[in-house]
């Protein structure tokens, strides 16, 4: 079998999001198929400035071919096209410039999708919110598996997904919310789909106590790694961090990953900045629980790996993916507003049982979900099904006057419509 997966960044150094479980996955799915990537020179995802050569290379034994980006995301343009289109009566067409605004806008990108998906037996699409998938969906439906790592934002709400969700040969979604999210927006006739999610590389020999002697951390201390970015909900974990100190407790907030917004000169906040994948395995490993502020996720891998080492989540609850692994899992508590974060804490803290209970009972949940064997398996089935199955029709692309008629409703209204909450576990039904 020969697949090609796109993906709108990708590299070693580029550790987190859609763009890691991509690599990820083209790693593992290549040792059952030939596997090829395609994506762009960009690493930086506000800009999408070129910043890699374009060209093939080889990483991790796996052939990477980057194409430029066309033109920059300029930031005043889509915050412009955003407005419209989240908040006002618009068209099909504004939508389509919001794409083209979003980026990253890459025409030799789409062409050569074109060109290979007569090449190739399938093509792996990451994520549905960016123009190279939207697109990429539309020109090679037929050979089009979508991984759409959509979140509970506005952009969800856009008249054009729809129909991408319904042409496409398979989803793979990230979790049960995100599963009930899309089939809700495309009138539950979307294509095959099913909950695989993402594992993790976890080093065999983690250590706790060499990132104490490593980072020289003393006494207990939580973890958050990713983005530091108000998209992330770091801000409000920083005021509910500083509240929570007023009460006296011995805390320290550890943060892996690059800051895209100021971090207050605490001395009980340390930054760690970007390390390795094993530094932060063992950092993880150290910590009295991982915390995950986030407002919006279609399936937060850090969660997962901090239960692969049996380490507690502490989840933001207005985020129902979140929760909804918390439920299902049994390895996490969350909170919804800075009280409630004291609480979980204190609870972490006070009850050392409590919490390896919590870890112990997130590392079960992550073998039987998440270990690459069965996430591997979860693929090829589906990759195997879909060879033997006749694609879909396509819905066809409205005609000009249609796409730019002023009649779609604001995107955050009709996400508002959309039902909320987590997926419990006795509410989750099997389908095809």
């Amino acid at each position: 079998m020969k697949l090609a997966v796109v993906v709108q960044r990708y590299g070693l150094d580029i550790n987190g999001g859609a763009e890691l479980h991509a690599r990820y996955v083209a790693e593992h799915l290549a040792r059952h198929a030939e596997v090829r990537v395609l994506t762009t020179c960009a690493r930086d995802y506000v800009t999408w400035r070129n910043e890699f050569p374009h060209g093939t290379e080889q990483i991790n034994g796996i052939p990477v071919e980057r194409l430029p980006v066309a033109r920059l995301r300029e930031a005043f343009d889509f915050a412009r096209h955003s407005t419209q289109v989240f908040t006002r009566t618009h068209s099909l067409q504004d939508e389509l410039e919001w794409l083209d605004s979003e980026g990253p806008y890459s025409p030799l990108l789409l062409s050569r999708v074109t060109q290979v998906q007569h090449e190739v037996d399938f093509l792996l699409l990451f994520s549905i919110r960016y123009h190279h998938a939207y697109h990429a969906a539309r020109l090679a439906a037929p050979k089009a598996v979508l991984v759409p790592t959509a979140e509970r934002e506005p952009s969800i709400g856009m008249a054009i997904f729809p129909p991408v969700f319904r042409s496409v040969r398979a989803l793979m979604y990230n979790s049960e919310e995100e599963r009930a999210l899309i089939e809700h927006r495309a009138g539950n006739h979307v294509a095959p789909g099913v909950v695989v999610g993402i594992g993790s590389d976890v080093p065999d020999d983690v250590s706790a106590v060499r990132a104490r002697h490593t980072f020289e951390l003393d006494g207990p201390f939580i973890v958050y790694v990713g983005r530091i970015d108000v998209n992330k909900g770091v801000p409000d974990l920083f005021s509910h961090f500083i509240r929570y100190l007023s009460s006296g407790r011995d805390l320290t907030l550890v943060l892996i990953g690059k800051a895209v917004v100021d971090i207050p000169p605490h001395p009980r906040i340390r930054h760690l900045g970007f390390i390795s994948d094993r530094d932060k395995f063992d950092v993880i490993a150290a910590s009295e629980a991982l915390v995950m502020p986030s407002y919006f996720e279609s399936l937060s891998m850090v969660a997962l790996e901090a239960w692969a080492l049996a380490r507690p989540v502490v989840a933001n609850a207005h985020c129902d993916v979140l929760v909804g692994q918390c439920l299902r899992s049994g390895g996490g508590l969350y909170y919804r507003d800075a009280d409630e974060f004291a609480g979980v804490l204190d609870t972490i803290l006070d009850n050392p049982s409590l919490a390896d209970g919590l870890g112990a009972r997130g590392q079960a949940f992550y073998r039987s979900h998440y270990s690459w064997p069965v996430i591997e398996r979860t693929y090829i089935d589906m990759l195997s099904r879909l060879s033997s199955e006749p694609p879909p029709p396509v819905e066809a692309q409205p005609g000009w006057l249609a796409r730019h008629r002023r009649v779609q409703p604001p995107a955050e209204d009709v996400l508002a419509a959309i039902p909320a909450g987590p997926a419990r576990p006795e509410r989750i039904q099997v389908r095809p």
